[in-house]
């Protein structure tokens, strides 16, 4: 991992109008990801997770969804000004995504060559033949056995893990610089999640691709991230390295997040602990802390007014009125 800052969102938000009201499924979400940094994006489903990356390569479907303000800069470039032909030279290319059920991502009507090798000729310029010869490379660098005949075969007739596999092939296929994994082990036993977590680890340092990662697993986290960005409700509510947030949690939906994991040092017949309530309807949600009715300390301020985030030393920033900013 570098300095060199190749991400940087600031203050996104992705609004989806429907019937019922305003979604505010990404409200003000700002993070920066540096060259060969691995980021995690960790909390419970519809917390704005996949929202979020899915808004940063600008592919949120209009209507009912809009992007309705922030920046997201690329080297520089605002990535939502962008023209939409310049947006497709970037995506699968510069900026790549490995979505979450290979087998809808896959088209399963064409051969695994066929959709490698046209992203491969598209970005990189390359004729087909040695554009076969790169996606045989990189299904080989996979992992897949055989990559010479299995590159003509369709995903079907592959299992779960090998398709995963075919997807990382291809979100690799042209270099990029930024590889966005949207839980990229959900379908997976454990033993092949552990095999595709740490093919992904080594072919991006190999590579030096940074990585956002996507996931409900704090296990995972701590085993592949440099950082994490812990969301609730559409907000980031803390973020730090990932040894600090592990090693003192500071807002309490964090601690809970962490305290939920099961512990190997837990006596025997322990209860797991657990987060009371449901997470918020984001429909028109007021301008308040979200996570109030489900925490143990909260106060009157955090019914009426959501947080600034309060920095402290390590890079660390938490959004909860427990840390005021002239308390720090």
């Amino acid at each position: 991992m570098t300095d060199e800052i190749i991400l940087d969102v600031k203050g996104l938000k992705t609004y989806f109008h429907v019937d019922e009201g305003t979604v505010k499924a990404v409200d003000g979400v700002s993070f920066q990801l540096r060259r060969g940094e691995t980021l995690g994006i960790v909390g419970e489903s519809g917390s704005g997770k996949s929202v979020t990356n899915l808004s940063i390569i600008n592919m949120i479907p209009n209507p009912p969804g809009k992007i309705m303000g922030g920046e997201v800069l690329y080297r520089g470039e605002d990535l939502l000004k962008m023209p939409i032909g310049s947006i497709r030279n970037i995506r699968g290319n510069k900026i790549s995504m490995i979505f979450q059920d290979p087998m809808t991502s896959l088209n399963p009507f064409l051969r695994i060559s066929t959709q490698m090798i046209e992203t491969i000729v598209l970005h990189q310029k390359l004729s087909k033949t040695d554009a076969r010869a790169k996606a045989i490379e990189m299904l080989r660098l996979a992992g897949i056995p055989s990559p010479e005949k299995r590159i003509d075969s369709y995903p079907h007739q592959f299992s779960g893990g090998m398709r995963q596999r075919v997807m990382i092939a291809m979100g690799l296929s042209c270099n990029p610089d930024i590889l966005i994994a949207d839980e990229p082990t959900s379908a997976l036993d454990v033993t092949i999640q552990a095999q595709i977590l740490e093919l992904m680890k080594d072919l991006t340092a190999r590579l030096g691709t940074a990585v956002i990662l996507i996931t409900h697993s704090l296990g995972v986290v701590a085993g592949m991230c440099d950082t994490i960005c812990v969301m609730y409700a559409g907000r980031v509510v803390e973020r730090g390295p990932v040894d600090a947030i592990f090693s003192a949690p500071r807002h309490p939906y964090t601690q809970g997040l962490i305290k939920s994991v099961p512990r190997l040092d837990q006596r025997p017949g322990a209860r797991l602990s657990s987060i009371r309530g449901q997470p918020p309807n984001v429909i028109d949600l007021p301008e308040c802390c979200p996570f109030y009715p489900r925490c143990d300390r909260a106060m009157e301020v955090c019914k009426s007014k959501y947080p600034e985030p309060t920095r402290f030393e390590g890079e660390c920033a938490v959004s909860c009125w427990l840390y005021p900013k002239d308390a720090r």
